[in-house]
């Protein structure tokens, strides 16, 4: 399928529709609940939304990647980034996992599904003990004829609540460190697994997060998704993308947040003026917008390299150090230009505040992704 401006435009259009008719009226009591309402996932896969970018063989609309990006990126913008980062786990990371890496009956079991909303997804390597330190993951699925047997457990699982799939990050060989990390797709109706509470967190509430057990569940043997023992390299390789998520909701993040501040600076007065009067106010728009371009510039041109296959492993975390830690900065001096109303929940930059926070954390922290690019620099 040719996929031309006007389509991708037309998507847009539809996105930010659907957002404002089907998840802005309810979104602050889906924050103040902790998650959304499962029907939203239904919701979004009737409207073509969960699904953009799968072939139409599996239900999909053959869109190419830049638009799940975009839909990333306009939720942020409209101030759901707990939602953002939800979708973004769904659609731009355990879709393009079971595109890249699954057998033709994995995929027809499972992303027609998830194009229509009636499988969730959820991404599970993080534990306990092993955060950044994939490598050292204590999960493990033993071979037992013709079946695996999973036992473990993980933390902090985007989707985890709602999730009816799960893709978890396992050892099968204890003994080969990295090497012997496999991927396995786990149904979550399966006898073994099970849920904890919800993790109560500071921000990016409507992303229902909590912590998964599997206690001996039992996986059919054509459960690995990709090649057994390669499972940290899959991830490897599909890390540009998930950065490039990252820096989707970074950027709409700093580009909602900014429309606010505008708002708000040039109606607000104080001393007989208005705020955006005040060369203080003036300069730090001017600052916080220069940044926010440079960041868009680059995350371009990394979407450009994606779409070649040409995107390196240094080139994204570059965007994602760069794009999140612009994003925090660029929320606080947001923020602090609203004065004491900023840290009201009466005002939307409270929550654009807050939803940022983990964008320094989640997918590789700041510090991660300098160690990724020194290295690239100067070796170990």
């Amino acid at each position: 399928m040719t996929f031309t401006q006007e389509d991708y435009d037309m998507f847009r259009d539809m996105t930010i529709k659907v957002i404002e008719k089907e998840i802005l009226p309810f979104y602050e009591a889906w924050e103040e609940a902790g998650l959304v309402d499962r029907q939203l996932w239904n919701t979004l896969g009737e409207a073509g939304i969960l699904g953009a970018n799968l072939l139409e063989e599996y239900g999909g609309s053959g869109a190419p990647a830049e638009v799940t990006q975009m839909i990333v990126e306009e939720m942020s913008r409209l101030n759901c980034g707990g939602f953002a980062s939800s979708y973004n786990i769904h659609s731009n990371i355990v879709m393009p996992y079971l595109m890249n890496l699954g057998t033709d009956a994995q995929k027809a079991a499972w992303l027609p599904k998830m194009g229509t909303g009636e499988v969730v997804g959820a991404l599970a390597m993080t534990e306990p003990g092993a955060g950044s330190d994939v490598a050292n993951i204590r999960t493990s699925a033993v071979r037992d004829g013709d079946e695996w047997v999973l036992n473990g457990s993980k933390i902090f699982i985007t989707n985890g609540l709602h999730a009816d799939l799960v893709l978890v990050a396992a050892k099968t060989d204890r003994n080969a460190g990295a090497k012997g990390i496999s991927l396995m797709l786990v149904d979550t109706s399966l006898p073994g697994f099970s849920r904890g509470g919800a993790i109560h967190k500071i921000g990016q509430n409507a992303s229902d997060t909590c912590e998964l057990f599997f206690e001996n569940v039992r996986l059919p043997a054509d459960s690995v998704l990709g090649t057994e023992g390669m499972g940290f390299i899959h991830m490897m390789n599909e890390l540009p993308r998930e950065r490039l998520g990252c820096a989707a909701l970074a950027l709409g993040a700093c580009d909602g947040a900014l429309a606010e501040t505008i708002a708000y600076v040039t109606e607000r007065k104080a001393f007989g003026a208005k705020v955006a009067s005040f060369q203080n106010t003036r300069f730090k728009l001017a600052d916080m917008k220069s940044k926010v371009e440079l960041a868009r510039a680059y995350y371009n041109q990394c979407k450009a390299a994606y779409d070649k296959d040409e995107m390196t492993a240094e080139m994204a975390a570059i965007l994602k150090y760069t794009s999140t830690e612009i994003q925090c900065e660029v929320v606080n001096e947001c923020l602090q230009l609203f004065g004491g109303y900023g840290y009201t929940k009466e005002y939307a930059i409270s929550r654009y505040y807050l939803d940022a926070r983990v964008q320094t954390i989640y997918a590789g922290t700041s510090e991660i992704m300098k160690e990724v690019i020194a290295r690239s620099m100067v070796g170990r």
